[in-house]
């Protein structure tokens, strides 16, 4: 699709906007894009499967998925080439228009907050886990105060989230990208070890479904597949902070990073349902018994991964806010440090103001892990419906080839109808569970 002529029957490409440093590298890329999808779903996908009723339907609901998550991230890849614009929704919207740009902001904001709050929740209770197996005690004696979850996670969040969210752009984030993802692969090492291995508090036969109970129950995987996946919101900002922007070169990274996380989250999903199968936990980890060294290292590293993926999260979410900065009080402050939003002088207060409001949320909100499935809702707007208008959108204004225009149409057109039924059915479902 690169190197093609504006008249040819291909895909141009335009120079989009760079960062201003050196430029990230592919191995860079690969693992940022790796880490932003690696985050609390992993978790999560052993329980998919058991309500997907057994590893078949769910491995084949998840296999149909890659299709349409590597589809939507090689789009917005072109689309960020089509119109030149260097955010998520800068690209929406420059193709999309006005009003469907606002739309896709306040997702943008709403998805984006909900993921970060969760992240918190589920940094924080492995650590209340982690000071259970540290400083065990009986009911009537009480935890000492510096055991509480208030104070071990604000402490985190000022000492460590917070300088790791400072930097101006994203490329930093692959140093510790790559940490984060290799404490995502030993959890799913622990899990696959812990089959085979069989501990004694392991040793009972699970309860294992051989069919679905019902074909609604097959798409309930969806909303934890979109939770899972949260790569697309920072699939622009990814490509064009990379030093090579060929279409190609990016569809490239794009295979090997879903894949791989595709390879990390199947192994969770099947041996987590294999060795628990019905009785198998929302959260994996509180399935196996506390006092086991191995699941205690997994639940410290596993904390180390949401810690290093929940930066990422924050610079997308701080992008949007450096955009209504910039449309509102850029122009109208006379200050040239407060009409630059990149800037040190609205940068930190916009990303103290983010760490403050998740961490408020993450502390007196109840259990989040009911709403997932809203959550996985508004991520297929990301995963399917953007992208496909997207597509849409770019091919009308492209000179290329009647017949792949017919063809990139009726996929744009496909993944908006896939992404509008998967938003429908589970936050359907989720709000009926909340009720």
């Amino acid at each position: 699709m690169e190197g093609q002529t504006p008249g040819g029957g291909g895909l141009s490409e335009k120079p989009v906007p760079t960062a201003s440093g050196p430029g990230l590298s592919s191995l860079g890329a690969v693992f940022i894009l790796l880490k932003s999808a690696l985050g609390a779903g992993l978790l999560n996908f052993p329980w998919a499967f058991h309500k997907a009723g057994g590893v078949a339907p769910a491995f084949l609901v998840e296999l149909i998925s890659l299709v349409f998550l590597i589809s939507g991230l090689v789009v917005l890849g072109y689309a960020a080439s089509v119109s030149g614009q260097a955010t998520y929704q800068g690209v929406v919207g420059g193709l999309c228009g006005p009003a469907i740009g606002k739309l896709c902001e306040a997702c943008f904001i709403i998805n984006l907050l909900m993921i970060s709050v969760a992240f918190l929740r589920v940094v924080g209770d492995q650590l209340e886990k982690l000071w259970d197996f540290i400083l065990p005690s009986t009911p009537p004696v009480p935890q000492p105060w510096y055991t509480d979850q208030r104070f071990t996670l604000t402490l985190l969040c000022v000492l460590v989230i917070l300088p790791l969210s400072a930097p101006r752009e994203i490329g930093f984030q692959k140093y510790t990208s790559i940490l984060g993802t290799l404490a995502a692969c030993y959890l799913a090492l622990v899990i696959v070890a812990q089959y085979y291995l069989r501990p004694q508090d392991l040793a009972r036969e699970p309860r294992l479904e051989s069919s679905p109970s019902s074909w609604t129950s097959v798409f309930s995987v969806f909303p934890t597949i979109c939770f899972g996946f949260q790569c697309h919101e920072a699939a622009v900002s990814i490509y064009c902070s990379m030093r090579h922007q060929s279409l190609g070169h990016w569809a490239l990274v794009s295979v090997l990073s879903l894949l791989a996380c595709c390879l990390v989250y199947s192994l969770t999903g099947v041996y987590g349902f294999l060795t628990f199968g019905t009785d198998v936990s929302a959260d994996i980890l509180m399935s196996y018994p506390g006092s086991d060294g191995v699941v205690i290292v997994a639940r410290v590293l596993f904390a180390v991964s949401i810690v290093t993926a929940y930066p990422i999260v924050l610079f997308l979410g701080r992008s949007v806010m450096q955009d209504f900065w910039r449309r509102g009080c850029g122009g109208a402050c006379g200050l040239r440090a407060l009409a630059e939003p990149t800037g040190p002088w609205v940068r930190m207060p916009l990303t103290v103001l983010w760490v403050t409001a998740t961490l408020a949320m993450a502390l007196f909100l109840p259990d989040l892990s009911e709403i997932i499935g809203i959550i996985g809702g508004i991520s297929s707007f990301f995963i399917f419906i953007f992208p496909g208008l997207c597509l849409i959108c770019a091919v009308s204004v492209e000179p290329i080839g009647p017949r792949v225009k017919c063809c990139l149409e009726a996929w744009g057109v496909v993944s908006v109808l896939v992404g509008a039924f998967i938003f429908g059915q589970s936050t359907v479902a989720a709000v009926m569970e909340l009720l």
